[in-house]
């Protein structure tokens, strides 16, 4: 017999500090040479926080297109209610975007949220947004984007942690790990970005069934963006693959117009602390076939270990010959 739901609920959200203060026991001192490497405060870091914010202009974020966009495959499945409605608003300060530009000199983006850590300096987003080979120029995130400008400044990235599972099956039959760790470097000013924008519990294990789910994303496409992210709440419940390509079960979210250009927001349910991250715009078929039906990986301890690696600072799995392309 499973547990009622609330007490899944509750003994999830307890997890939550339990989980941080482990990373926090378990993380190690900066090492001493940190701060005259390109990894921490030092100089390469703050050269890579100003070349940022010189190239990363109003016109060029704005002109920035998805990472990844939606592809309707067939019938939608009927709903069961209506689904909410989302609204555009300036944002949240710890959801935000990266920005990069790729092998053709395109802008692109992907949201990401930023999560407590003993370092302040990690954001979780979608692995389907940075798993490509193709280059990341640029690499950079921004929290609260919208309307061209950087609230909270800019910051570069360090290293990207993805499931060696995730590059070796790929985005379909490697879907369960359809989620990244990002390493920021710090600011101009060398401010981590946890210090300025605050950041949310990352929670592994958070139940399927929440009744006030906030979902947050940046939508856009091909042709055009949208200068503001979408807010929508709704519920969550569990969605078990009926595509044998890409099997898995996952967190099922009603919330109408979220296409391409949303992967990577966060499934946002309050904790004690104010937000608990539970999910990210992913997983199956990375994230949807539909605007307004949005999937996420379900977090587990592969999650949890995920985050660790990056918080020790361990080397991040990287693309091998014989890993699918899909």
């Amino acid at each position: 017999m499973s547990r009622p739901i609330a007490v899944r609920g509750r003994l999830a959200l307890l997890l939550s500090p339990l989980l941080l203060g482990l990373s926090f026991t378990l993380a190690p001192a900066p090492p001493a040479h940190a701060a005259h490497t390109q990894d921490g405060h030092g100089h390469g870091s703050r050269l890579a926080a100003e070349s940022a914010d010189t190239y990363w202009t109003p016109q060029r974020m704005r002109a920035a297109r998805p990472a990844a966009t939606r592809k309707a495959t067939g019938a939608p499945r009927p709903a069961t209610a209506a689904t909410p409605p989302s609204h555009p608003f300036d944002g949240l300060p710890q959801v935000g975007t990266f920005f990069w530009t790729d092998g053709n000199n395109t802008g692109r983006f992907c949201g990401g949220t930023v999560v407590r850590s003993p370092h302040r300096d990690l954001v979780v987003s979608a692995a389907h947004c940075l798993r490509s080979p193709d280059p990341k120029r640029h690499l950079s995130f921004v929290p609260q984007y919208h309307d061209g400008l950087k609230p909270h400044g800019i910051y570069p990235i360090e290293r990207i942690y993805l499931d060696q599972r995730y590059y070796d099956l790929g985005t379909n039959a490697g879907a369960r790990w359809d989620y990244a760790v990002v390493r920021l470097g710090a600011r101009e000013d060398g401010a981590e970005v946890e210090e300025v924008t605050g950041g949310f519990d990352l929670l592994p294990y958070p139940g399927y069934d929440h009744g006030n789910v906030r979902l947050i994303g940046y939508p856009g496409n091909k042709d055009t963006t949208h200068p503001k992210p979408l807010d929508c709440t709704s519920s969550t419940h569990r969605y078990t693959s009926t595509d044998p390509a890409a099997p898995g079960h996952f967190l099922e979210i009603a919330c109408a117009g979220y296409i391409g250009g949303t992967s990577g927001g966060p499934f946002l349910v309050r904790d004690f602390t104010g937000y608990a991250l539970v999910g990210v715009i992913g997983g199956y078929h990375t994230g949807g076939d539909f605007p307004d039906v949005s999937y996420s990986s379900y977090f587990t301890l592969d999650t949890l270990a995920l985050y660790l690696h990056a918080v020790h600072g361990d080397p991040p799995a990287t693309p091998r010959r014989n890993a699918s392309s899909h």
